[in-house]
C-alpha cells in the first residue's frame, strides 16, 4: 500500500539523456507535468525505492524537495514513439513508475550560490544517513528554485539493497555493518557546510523518531519491492534505525 497519490501518464515528451537510465518528461491527466523515473530502466526498481524513502525523510527534515507521484504508463503511451530505445523503455515499464514533480524555471545549483546554511547542513545530514554517493559539484542533483535549495535524485542513496536479490539478509549483522559506514564528504557539494551540521544534528534525529521510519517506508508501492514486501519494509526500518542509532557517519562529527 503505498501513499504516493496516481497519476496516469497521457503523453510522452521528451527523453532526459541523463545518465543509464535515461528518464524522461511525461505530461499526466492531471494536467501536472513530471520528470519519469521508469521501472524497466536498467538500475532497476530498486532505484525508485530509494528515491521515495529519501525523498519521504527529506520531507519530514523540512529539506524542500520535488512531489512525488506513482504515474502510470498504459500501452498507447509508446504509440508514436519513433526512438526505439525509448519505444523498448516505455514497453518495459508498463504500469508503475516514479513521477517526480517538474519545476519549471528552476536551474542547477553551482558554485556562485548561497544557500541557507541550516537547510545546506540538513541536507549533509540527510546524505550521511542516507549514505548519498552522488552530490558532488560533477552531479550536484541541488536546484534552486524561487530563491531556495531543493534536494533532488536520491537513487544512489541505500546502497546496501542492492545485494538483496535473495531478499534481505539477516537483518542484524548486515544493519550494524551499514550503521558503522563512515561517511566521505570530501567530495560533497556541500562539504563546506560540514561545520553546520552539529547544530541540527539533534533536531533531525528528532523528526525522524517515533513511527516515521515505518511511514516513510510505508509511502513504497508494493510492486517495486521483494516478494515479500513486508520483509522488505522491515529490513529498510532496521537498518535506518540501526544507523540512527550511531554518529560515526554524521559529517564534521569526526574530522
Amino acid at each position: 500500500m503505498s501513499a504516493l497519490r496516481e497519476v496516469v501518464a497521457t503523453r510522452y515528451v521528451t527523453p532526459l539523456r541523463e545518465g543509464g537510465s535515461l528518464p524522461g518528461i511525461v505530461e499526466g491527466d492531471d494536467l501536472g507535468t513530471y520528470v519519469c523515473k521508469f521501472r524497466g530502466a536498467g538500475q532497476g526498481p530498486r532505484v525508485l525505492v530509494a528515491e521515495v524513502i529519501v525523498s519521504g525523510l527529506a520531507r519530514r527534515l523540512e529539506i524542500p524537495t520535488p512531489e512525488l507521484v506513482r504515474i502510470r504508463l498504459d500501452e498507447p503511451i509508446a504509440r508514436y514513439e519513433a526512438d526505439e530505445e525509448v519505444q523498448d523503455l516505455l514497453h518495459a515499464s508498463l504500469g508503475d513508475n516514479l513521477g517526480v514533480d517538474f519545476l519549471p524555471g528552476s536551474f542547477g545549483f553551482d558554485a556562485s550560490c548561497e544557500p541557507d546554511p541550516e537547510v545546506a547542513g540538513r541536507v549533509l545530514w540527510l546524505d550521511g544517513l542516507v549514505a548519498n554517493v552522488d552530490r558532488s559539484w560533477r552531479n550536484p542533483n541541488l536546484l534552486i528554485w524561487h530563491g531556495d535549495l531543493w534536494a533532488i535524485d536520491h537513487g544512489a542513496c541505500l546502497y546496501f539493497h542492492h545485494a538483496w536479490a535473495g531478499g534481505p539478509p539477516s537483518v542484524s549483522g548486515a544493519a550494524d555493518r551499514f550503521a558503522a559506514q563512515p561517511y566521505d564528504t570530501s567530495d560533497h557539494v556541500l562539504a563546506a557546510y560540514a561545520d553546520k551540521v552539529a547544530a541540527v544534528d539533534a533536531g533531525c534525529r528528532e523528526a525522524l523518531g517515533g513511527t516515521t521510519l515505518e511511514e516513510v517506508v510505508a509511502e513504497v508501492p508494493d510492486v517495486w519491492l521483494g516478494d515479500d514486501p513486508a520483509v522488505d519494509r522491515a529490513a529498510y526500518v532496521a537498518f535506518l534505525r540501526a544507523r540512527l542509532g550511531g554518529d560515526q557517519w554524521v559529517p564534521g562529527e569526526r574530522a
